[in-house]
């Protein structure tokens, strides 16, 4: 299995709490009719930590990070094609302000 995960920051209209109630109630709901997602993860932020010993870029505003899995990337590739993923994407732009997406492949450390 392949995931990509997604760094959210909200739309500047967006408190973060409106954010994430369209994000879990309105957008999370969309996901399921996609074909080709075989898990979805929304991780809401609550707080930051920080280290003393490793500086934090001042610039970044996170909201949520999503995870999504695939089967392999072209599972990922024809799954962004569909319909319903298009719908899913523009429902996203409304809340979306910026996003920052990687194609992970695990490493599995502690099981």
């Amino acid at each position: 299995m392949i995931k990509r995960i997604s760094l959210l920051t909200r739309s500047e209209d967006l408190s973060h709490d409106e954010f994430v109630r369209h994000w879990l109630e309105i957008h999370g709901p969309l996901a399921r009719a996609v074909p080709g997602i075989r898990r979805y993860v929304q991780s809401h932020i609550q707080g930051e930590t920080t280290r003393a010993d490793i500086p934090a870029p001042d610039d970044m505003q996170i909201d949520g990070i999503a995870e999504l899995w695939y089967d392999s990337v072209e599972a990922m590739e024809q799954s962004s094609a569909t319909a319903e993923a298009q719908a899913l994407y523009a429902d996203g732009a409304l809340i979306i302000g910026k996003i920052k997406s990687y194609v992970i492949e695990e490493k599995v450390i502690i099981e």
